[in-house]
């Protein structure tokens, strides 16, 4: 069955907006999974605009289930994740200027240079996932890095506002799916999913894991952070695989 890894980082963001010491996303995290989620995720981004080292550092000592570390292949969060050693990294891309990761990572061309890279962190017994677009290019280019599981950008099926274009970027994705499952990747889905858009995916095999954050923590504040994890946990469980 597919679980949910809920990202908290949308709790930082608000904590940053002060430069305070609340809302505190280690509570959020605790939150989360006493509410049903399987993993926490973090992205510490190389600018700290929102999750800070320490939030990285006590979530690992404190996290009942397993933590997830998003970060940019960059040797300073490499040397971070040797340090922390959560139970997966995800190399995602960065730019400065962006709010939020605009799209996946572009591995062409770059097989060996992230295979390198993820040595010595598979050396620490550190799994490994590629956030990318659906496309059968960077699904194959990703498998060449040797990491295990890949990411599936669902931000530009999230973004669409007509139907044939949401209907087109959706089977693409169902596509990269079944593509990434045959050449023995495992397969998380994260990027605009929220509690009406995921429903798309619900009968679809293959899928390990949902990584969703901004929507939940977006319904949390009308209805509690319990709540909103309980409820989005209980979607996912309904999904076959």
């Amino acid at each position: 069955m597919p679980v949910l890894v809920v990202n908290v980082d949308h709790v930082a963001t608000l904590r940053q907006a002060r430069r305070g010491i609340e809302p505190e996303p280690v509570t959020a995290a605790y939150m989360a999974e006493m509410a049903g989620a399987t993993g926490i995720i973090v992205h510490l981004r190389e600018d700290r605009r929102h999750i800070q080292d320490r939030d990285v550092e006590l979530i690992k000592q404190t996290c009942n289930t397993r933590l997830h570390l998003e970060m940019a292949a960059t040797a300073e969060m490499q040397s971070i994740a040797l340090k922390i050693e959560p139970e997966m990294v995800c190399l995602v891309p960065e730019k400065r200027q962006e709010l939020t990761t605009e799209g996946g990572l572009d591995c062409i061309g770059r097989e060996q240079e992230l295979k390198e890279f993820l040595e010595p962190i598979h050396a620490k017994g550190i799994r490994a996932s590629l956030f990318i677009d659906a496309d059968p290019k960077q699904i194959q280019a990703a498998q060449a890095t040797g990491a295990e599981f890949i990411e599936i950008h669902t931000g530009h099926y999230a973004d669409a506002k007509e139907i044939n274009a949401r209907n087109k970027e959706l089977e693409k994705i169902l596509k990269g799916i079944a593509l990434a499952k045959d050449i023995g990747l495992k397969v998380n889905l994260g990027h605009g999913l929220n509690y009406r858009n995921i429903l798309n995916f619900k009968d679809v095999p293959g899928i390990t894991e949902y990584s969703i954050g901004h929507a939940i923590m977006a319904k949390a504040i009308y209805v509690g952070l319990d709540r909103a994890v309980r409820d989005m946990a209980q979607l996912v469980r309904s999904f076959a695989d």
